[in-house]
């Protein structure tokens, strides 16, 4: 969502031509042959320019060894990223420890993604909004009861739990539903 909003943004102050989003995945980007990769790589840039690439858990390209490809879909996202610098825009998100690992993979990372911008988890309170917003979309309606219940439950829950954010919640509820 903050991908999304930001390339309209530089759409709008004219860094980006076009402003619009592709979002891709490690398996958008990486093959299982040899040559294979770098035409991924390639296919994904082309139709990001004018607009952002944004790459969700891109530490996930870094995080293999041996036979992976990843490292090759880096480099050339690295070498592609210079050279579209002035048409493209590259947002790669995901956990801060496993990202930091993602920068260090490569030595030209780190200062093509020169800012980061590390979003807190939701409070109790805020995940029990989304909660709420949840069941409202299947025009139920969340009692007291639940509500004090289900802030107890967010306020003790462990942090892998509030790391998950949205997700959690949206697991919890299709639970209960």
């Amino acid at each position: 969502t903050v991908a999304r909003i930001i390339a309209r943004y530089y759409q709008a102050l004219g860094l980006l031509p076009r402003g619009h989003l592709i979002e891709t995945h490690r398996a958008d980007l990486v093959a299982g042959f040899v040559g294979q990769t770098a035409l991924k790589v390639e296919r994904a840039v082309k139709s990001a320019r004018g607009g952002v690439l944004f790459i969700d858990e891109a530490y996930a390209l870094s995080a293999a060894g041996g036979n992976d490809y990843g490292q090759e879909a880096i480099a050339t996202l690295v070498k592609m990223m210079e050279d579209q610098r002035s048409d493209l825009a590259v947002f790669a998100a995901g956990y801060e420890n496993e990202m930091a690992f993602f920068l260090e993979s490569n030595p030209g990372l780190k200062s093509r993604f020169a800012m980061s911008i590390s979003f807190k988890d939701y409070t109790p309170s805020e995940l029990l909004d989304i909660f709420v917003g949840m069941a409202s979309e299947y025009q139920l309606e969340v009692g007291d009861d639940v509500r004090e219940s289900l802030l107890d439950r967010f306020d003790g829950a462990p942090d892998e739990f509030r790391r998950g954010n949205a997700r959690s919640i949206r697991n919890l509820f299709n639970e209960m539903y």
